[in-house]
């Protein structure tokens, strides 16, 4: 039976790099209307192209039905759930990814020290331009981040004229702790956490398999959105606090208007795409449905393998002798 009309094929998905960011949405009613989701509140109703998000934000107050689910996912579209300042992730979907190439490269990459390590190295080089990561350890690396990381602090406080004197936040609550620009640059990190995290899963990486940061369900998101925050989070936190702009929806819409204009996941995809794959290689995107094999690596799935293995006439029955069971003897009797 053909596919109904409406499916996406692999063909017709945009490219993660291609695809709007991200859209949050709360305290509305998200619908299907053909091949558009239709977000439905008391003042208006907008219609969104499926296939061109990279990630859909439901915040809360929202509902969503099976139909616009299901184009979603359809169209690659990844779901997650989200608190009340658009930022703490609750639950996901699935996103476009249709093979497991890359997530089995990562595997094979964070399980063994010494791949580990090298990746480790070419994440805080990135961050570092010009200088040589090559054979520092982790202590060592962590050393030079947070030195970076409190000049870059510094510097901006002085551009801006915004007082800072350290670091402050609380897990889980952008807005619970600190002075008005710690809680911006929380609000910031936190929405770069989930264009991370949607690009992540979007091209079939893991979440979870971080190389510097290990523990928690998203450590590869928390690593990769480690690169950006010196170009993204860390100035405009200053930038929005200087200007008066001190909600987490000014520091959303902000870091949304950032990732559009440079084009920040195309750069998220390339960057892991480089640290993963050597040489510039590719990767297959495909449903390839093979069956693993201990002596060619995979075999074609969708077959029956015991077809003429057991026939009447490919084997030999081997049959024993028939043994008599011994005669039962009396305890009673002597030998």
């Amino acid at each position: 039976m053909a596919d109904p009309w409406w499916r996406a094929g692999g063909q017709s998905l945009h490219r993660m790099e291609d695809r709007i960011s991200s859209l949050y949405v709360e305290r509305c009613h998200i619908d299907r209307d053909e091949n558009a989701v239709v977000l439905v509140n008391r003042e208006r109703t907008v219609r969104v192209p499926a296939a061109y998000l990279a990630v859909l934000l439901i915040g809360p107050g929202s509902r969503i039905t099976h139909a616009a689910t299901t184009l979603l996912a359809d169209s690659g579209t990844a779901l997650c759930w989200v608190g009340e300042r658009g930022v703490r992730l609750y639950a996901s979907g699935l996103g476009p990814a249709r093979g497991s190439q890359l997530i089995h490269r990562q595997a094979h990459l964070v399980t063994r020290p010494a791949e580990r390590l090298r990746i480790a190295r070419r994440m805080y080089a990135m961050r570092f331009p010009g200088e040589d990561t090559g054979g520092l350890n982790m202590q060592q690396l962590r050393g030079r981040e947070g030195a970076r990381v409190r000049r870059l602090y510094r510097d901006h406080s002085q551009r801006t004229g915004v007082p800072w004197t350290k670091r402050e936040y609380r897990p889980g609550d952008a807005q619970a702790a600190g002075d008005d620009v710690n809680r911006v640059l929380s609000a910031a990190n936190s929405a770069l956490y989930g264009i991370c995290h949607a690009v992540i899963t979007g091209i079939g990486a893991s979440p979870a398999l971080g190389f510097v940061h290990t523990g928690t369900a998203i450590s590869f998101v928390l690593d990769i959105a480690d690169l950006y925050k010196a170009d993204y989070t860390i100035p405009l936190a200053f930038n929005l606090t200087a200007d008066g702009q001190t909600s987490e929806r000014d520091a959303r819409l902000a870091l949304r208007d950032a990732v559009t204009e440079t084009r920040l996941l195309p750069r998220i995809v390339e960057d892991i795409k480089d640290l993963f794959l050597p040489h510039g290689d590719n990767l297959s995107d495909r449903d390839v449905n093979e069956l693993w094999d201990d002596q060619g690596g995979s075999v074609a799935g969708g077959t029956n393998w015991g077809d003429g293995i057991f026939d009447e006439d490919s084997y030999v029955a081997v049959i024993g002798p028939e043994l008599e069971q011994p005669p039962a003897q009396n305890s009673g009797e002597r030998p």
